[in-house]
């Protein structure tokens, strides 16, 4: 450039501020315009309410615009905290159902999303969306309405083995078995849900032991094993949660509410029998044996606190094969499937009928609140109770301890 003067000048360079606001509105420009082209646009589908709640985020029951009879599930993801862009938890679970296919695992139907915008930082929402499942087993089992027979009892539980069958067989462990994730429909299918802490497992590579995390499972369906610091686990970890799934559905409350992992392995301890190498060989090596304080001198007692409850002699011992101490002596799915619990009359039964009763869904997000003693004392026996007489502490949470 010349001025005036003829003096010639060099052109001016924009400020660093400058360069980094135009830096800045290309950036939002180019997200605001971007298209996914596998994920269609979540405003297809209306949400009609929320229907969960956890540390994974919010789950809506939706439904689609164009095809109002079509009901959806909208699981969405949380990015708020993602640095790296995509969180690798949900490529996890979102690989894991794409994998799986059957009939007593839920099925995910596509992924959605928000376009990116100022209103929301310029980040996209992502939605997993899965096929509605008019219920959750936690959500039934805290409406006192709800009565299952004992057939129905055993439709439930064969249906959620089968789940656990079929995802071991494809070398998937679910890692958070619990009553609210076991989806039920009105036509009475069970669907296994909420794969988000899944994962592959595989045998020992040259003799060296896995190391999985052993932060997982929700503390209340958490096997000993995992309490004990054991990080080279397989499926047995997910039928510990089986056996306290399939004593609620009698005792309609989780019998095991351990406030801390020391209390929960007490209480494992009080219904189990004492944790020792006796019962349990080479239990000594795992991490936390001898960092935790473990109760000696306790017998085990699965059938008998279980039987005034149970009052089916299979049934007590099907639960006794499934809450075993010693991951390697635990049932398996094949195991448990096979047991005569489901071979003896009353056979297993349809669960439609009894569900077209309830013309609401049932879930635990949705659930009133239950108090402490919504079970009058008569109606548990005294060796029912934890010792400790946490049954009615101020701060064991809205569910009655049952161990």
């Amino acid at each position: 450039m010349t001025n005036l003067n003829g003096v010639v000048t060099p052109p001016s360079t924009p400020s660093p501020n400058l360069l980094q606001m135009n830096m800045a509105r290309e950036r939002e420009k180019y997200l605001e315009e971007y298209n996914f082209p596998f994920c269609e646009a979540a405003t297809k589908f209306e949400k009609l309410a929320k229907i969960g709640q956890g540390t994974f985020g919010e789950v809506f029951k939706a439904r689609d615009k164009k095809n109002h009879k079509k009901l959806v599930a909208m699981k969405k993801i949380l990015m708020e905290n993602e640095k790296e862009g995509f969180p690798i938890t949900a490529l996890r679970e979102i690989r894991i159902l794409q994998l799986l296919k059957h009939d007593n695992v839920v099925n995910l139907l596509e992924i959605c999303q928000t376009r990116a915008n100022q209103f929301n930082r310029y980040r996209s929402t992502f939605y997993l969306v899965f096929e509605f499942c008019e219920h959750d087993l936690a959500g039934l089992l805290s409406n006192t309405k709800v009565k299952f027979s004992l057939g129905e009892i055993k439709q439930v539980i064969q249906q959620m083995l089968n789940g656990l069958y079929y995802i071991h067989s494809n070398k998937i462990l679910h890692r958070d078995m619990k009553a609210a994730n076991v989806l039920i429909t009105k036509s009475g299918t069970l669907k296994l849900a909420d794969f988000g802490l899944a994962r592959a497992f595989s045998a020992q590579k040259n003799g060296q032991p896995n190391r999985y995390t052993n932060r997982v499972v929700t503390l209340w369906y958490r096997p000993p094993e995992l309490l004990l610091g054991d990080r080279n686990y397989g499926p047995p970890v997910d039928l510990w949660g089986a056996g306290c799934i399939m004593a609620e559905m009698w005792t309609r409350s989780p019998i095991m509410q351990g406030n801390s992992e020391q209390q929960q392995l007490t209480l494992i301890s009080q219904l189990c029998g004492s944790i020792t190498p006796e019962v349990w060989p080479k239990v000594e090596s795992l991490d936390l044996y001898n960092q935790l304080e473990l109760v000696k001198g306790q017998k085990r007692k699965v059938k008998e606190r279980l039987k005034p409850y149970v009052r089916d002699p299979m049934g007590c011992d099907l639960l006794d094969k499934l809450l075993v101490l010693d991951p390697a002596k635990r049932f398996d799915a094949d195991s448990a499937l096979n047991h005569d619990f489901f071979w003896t009359d009353p056979m297993p039964c349809d669960l439609s009928k009894m569900l077209s009763q309830q013309t609401q869904s049932n879930f635990e997000y949705l659930a009133p609140r239950r108090l402490n003693n919504h079970q009058s004392s008569a109606m548990r026996p005294a060796s029912a109770v934890a010792s400790q007489g946490s049954s009615t502490s101020a701060t064991s949470g809205f569910h009655e301890r049952v161990f």
